[in-house]
């Protein structure tokens, strides 16, 4: 590397030379700067793709693979709100004697004392234990036999079948609900359910079976399931998310709309408007819709709220993984709000309100001096912002909807009914690959509608699909 030359030694012919020979040197370093600062970026922008997981972004869970997360992750949770083990007022599930035992078995002891070999008296009880166990499983069958008597006249008069034996040979309401339980609810395979039906109760069910009985289910539920759809779209609060789907080997998607009383599920080819207008609930909605701030959830007539597990998420991959301390604070801003919220169980006082939105301005700038807006790049479209600068454009302009859990009475902190209601559905999808026929997708969707709200309320689901099938289907609690 050539040395720096002596200046004062130079004469002024040589000192123009120079200059004239590095002048045009300086364009180019303010080129290949700008070059360093883009591939800097891309750089942080590619490992930022590696480290986020299901902790720091709203990637799902089944995408971490068999990479471990941190050691000691940064909890959303405020400590101490939740801790390890059963929570108050939590009654608890242990296994409880009963006062009036099935079947008793008494063991006596010997005649003789194993001691002195002396006649012992009348034995007393002197301690119990019971055994929880099933029966034997086994299929019954019931014959119908309908008789005929001719009378006087010559007229041949005949007793009726009861509503629904119609076939020489069927499967009664219960083997169809066992089925239909375990595949839409328990999410099992078809195959395997046939061969559970089987193993457990003896009872052989063809997969074509199964089948038409989600199928059967499907109809007999669909009036209950357009009532909770009517029900939901007079709510106050609600929560909405979809899905992708695999159907007859495209991909659809499956919007969902839940309360803490009611699961609303349909299947369209299309995510967004098109599929809102066919579906037609979001469309009447007026209430407070909670969601993860999709462009088309934000063009419906209804008041919004974001989910902030999502923003919480998002913030702790700028926290823990590029060290930007502002999204730490605010991390520890939107707890602290969340827990007094949920302390009073009502919206926070008009101070408190303001005190908050007064730290969380603060922040939002301190973030955005730290991540400025992209210039234009002279092409089409918006030019590309980083992952912070789109997060902390989005919680600036919807300051409103980020904060409406700490405003409006009964808006949660979360979207997490919705997100409830969808992860059983990538289960299915899971172990059974997805749907063949776009009919079946629907069938599941009605009954999985039912079920989970059935299973809100608290009622046997097992026997709700007997009374199903049975012509009388439990109605749901709509408010």
């Amino acid at each position: 590397m050539d040395e720096i030359p002596d200046l004062e030694r130079l004469s002024v012919a040589e000192k123009d030379d120079l200059i004239r020979e590095l002048w045009p040197l300086r364009a180019l370093v303010r080129q290949l700067r700008g070059e360093v600062e883009k591939l800097q970026a891309k750089v942080q922008e590619l490992e930022g793709r590696g480290a986020k997981n299901s902790h720091n972004s709203s990637k799902p869970p089944s995408s971490d693979g068999l990479a471990k997360l941190p050691a000691k992750p940064r909890s959303l949770r405020k400590p101490g709100q939740h801790p390890n083990g059963g929570q108050p007022g939590h009654t608890g599930h242990t296994l409880q004697k009963v006062e009036k035992p099935d079947r008793v078995v008494v063991h006596l002891p010997a005649a003789h004392c194993h001691a002195c070999q002396g006649p012992l008296g009348e034995a007393t009880m002197a301690e119990s234990r019971q055994v929880f166990d099933l029966p034997p499983l086994r299929f019954e069958v019931t014959e119908h036999q309908v008789w005929a008597a001719t009378c006087a006249c010559g007229e041949v008069c005949r007793g009726e079948f009861p509503e629904g034996v119609s076939s020489p040979v069927q499967y009664g309401p219960a083997a169809l609900a066992a089925a239909v339980h375990l595949t839409q609810h328990h999410m099992m395979p078809v195959q395997r359910t046939s061969e559970l039906m089987d193993d457990f109760f003896g009872l052989p069910m063809a997969e074509a079976t199964v089948l038409a009985a989600s199928q059967e289910a499907g109809v007999r539920l669909t009036p209950t399931v357009s009532t909770i759809g009517q029900a939901l779209q007079v709510a106050d609060v609600a929560h909405a998310d979809e899905t992708g789907l695999r159907v007859a080997g495209s991909l659809h998607w499956m919007h969902v709309l839940a309360t803490t009383l009611l699961t609303w599920v349909a299947c369209h080819a299309k995510r967004g408007k098109q599929a809102f207008d066919a579906l037609g609930i979001l469309p009447g909605f007026l209430g407070t819709l909670i969601h993860d701030g999709w462009k088309p959830y934000r063009d419906l007539l209804c008041k919004h709220g974001l989910c902030n597990a999502h923003h919480l998420r998002e913030l702790t991959y700028l926290f823990e993984d590029l060290g930007q301390a502002w999204a730490g604070r605010m991390i520890d801003l939107l707890r602290t709000a969340c827990h007094e919220v949920g302390q009073t169980g009502a919206p926070l006082p008009e101070s408190r309100r303001a005190f908050f939105l007064s730290r969380y301005a603060d922040i939002l700038s301190e973030g955005e001096a730290l991540n400025p807006r992209a210039p234009p790049s002279g092409k089409r479209g918006r030019p590309r912002q980083s992952k912070a600068t789109n997060l902390l454009l989005r919680l600036r302009t919807y300051t409103d909807d980020v904060w409406r859990f700490a405003t409006d009475p009964g808006v949660p902190f979360t979207n997490n009914l919705a997100e409830q209601a969808v992860r059983m559905s990538k289960v299915k999808q899971k172990v059974s690959g997805g749907f063949r026929t776009k009919k079946g997708a629907d069938a599941y969707c009605i009954i999985h509608s039912y079920l989970a709200t059935m299973h809100k309320q608290g009622a046997n689901l097992f026997h709700a699909l007997i009374l199903t099938f049975q012509g009388q289907p439990p109605q749901p609690r709509l408010a």
